[in-house]
């Protein structure tokens, strides 16, 4: 089923933005060419196409149903710190990269230094909510910081949408266009920055550009392309704020999601609400929904991991 946006009232956009009491989990289950198999032990078993990956994932206190299947494995990563660095380890030769795909969108999947594979399996709860709602608009203007390996971007520009893809890393934005060309988007309105979101964001607010949505996925730490330091909790409320200002009249959505462990859902909530209220939006109305993004295990009674947290408003 498709989401609908719905029609607000001039009651409605007269109004502050309305905080969602309650909190909601965002699962992301199996699809095509991912799966969550199992988990426990402080681990996952996951499946990225024909391969199955074992990954450290500390949250998992519980006992594995089918220990066997982790030992059987085709990759594991061994993790020699706490900041997700280490080595992987291969059951057979060495495999570099596939290709995958979500939808529309194919992208080539590495085995990275940092236990991840190039993209966020989890984040397909939110690329299907995105898809809902620039499908019901007519082409937005979508900005998207942070946008790593660009899943997320052309996913976008899949559902209809003209995009803005930032990122401080060269390389990433270099996957990103290839994968735009394994997409067979190349052709599509996206255009491809290599900058820190900061000084991006505060060059655009000067020029008085607007977008009809705006995607977050900022790292808890990071550098830019010419040194800039980038530590969440310090430098996210002011860009929060300038992208609250980049926002157009009738802007559909603005979506911060943050794997930090010392966030939570509701404090990204209140911090959206001033936000939206310091730049223009006091009387936008509207939503801000939050909570927990979780990836579920495949079949009927499977477990769920809360991997992050979202704030999220819509119109």
């Amino acid at each position: 089923m498709r989401w609908t946006r719905p029609r607000l009232s001039a009651y409605q956009r007269g109004m502050p933005p309305r905080l969602n009491p309650s909190p909601e989990t965002l699962v992301t289950r199996a699809w095509a060419d991912y799966a969550l198999l199992d988990s426990g032990g402080g681990r996952k078993l996951e499946r990225y196409g024909p391969h199955t990956v074992v990954r450290p994932e500390p949250q998992c206190f519980w006992t594995p149903r089918d220990p066997g299947a982790f030992d059987a494995a085709d990759a594991v990563f061994d993790p020699t710190d706490e900041d997700e660095t280490g080595r992987w380890r291969f059951a057979g030769n060495p495999i570099d990269s596939f290709s995958l795909a979500w939808r529309d969108v194919r992208f080539t999947s590495r085995f990275t230094p940092f236990r991840h594979l190039a993209f966020f399996p989890e984040q397909a709860a939110n690329w299907e909510w995105l898809d809902g709602r620039i499908r019901a608009l007519k082409q937005p203007r979508i900005l998207n910081l942070f946008g790593y390996t660009g899943v997320a971007s052309l996913a976008c520009a899949a559902a209809g949408a003209e995009v803005t893809h930032v990122d401080a890393s060269k390389k990433s934005v270099a996957w990103a266009r290839e994968n735009a060309e394994l997409s067979g988007m190349a052709d599509r309105p996206i255009r491809w920055i290599v900058e820190d979101a900061r000084k991006y964001v505060a060059r655009e607010v000067r020029r008085g550009s607007k977008y009809d949505g705006i995607i977050l996925d900022p790292p808890k730490y990071g550098r830019g392309p010419t040194g800039e330091v980038w530590r969440l909790f310090e430098d996210m409320p002011a860009l929060l704020k300038d992208c609250a200002g980049l926002l157009s009249d009738n802007a559909s959505f603005l979506l911060l999601n943050a794997y930090a462990a010392r966030v939570s859902g509701l404090s990204l909530a209140h911090l959206m609400v001033e936000a939206l209220t310091e730049r223009g939006g006091a009387d936008r109305g509207g939503v801000i929904d939050w909570g927990e993004l979780a990836l579920a295990e495949d079949g009927p009674d499977g477990r769920a991991i809360g991997l992050s947290f979202f704030a999220r408003w819509s119109a």
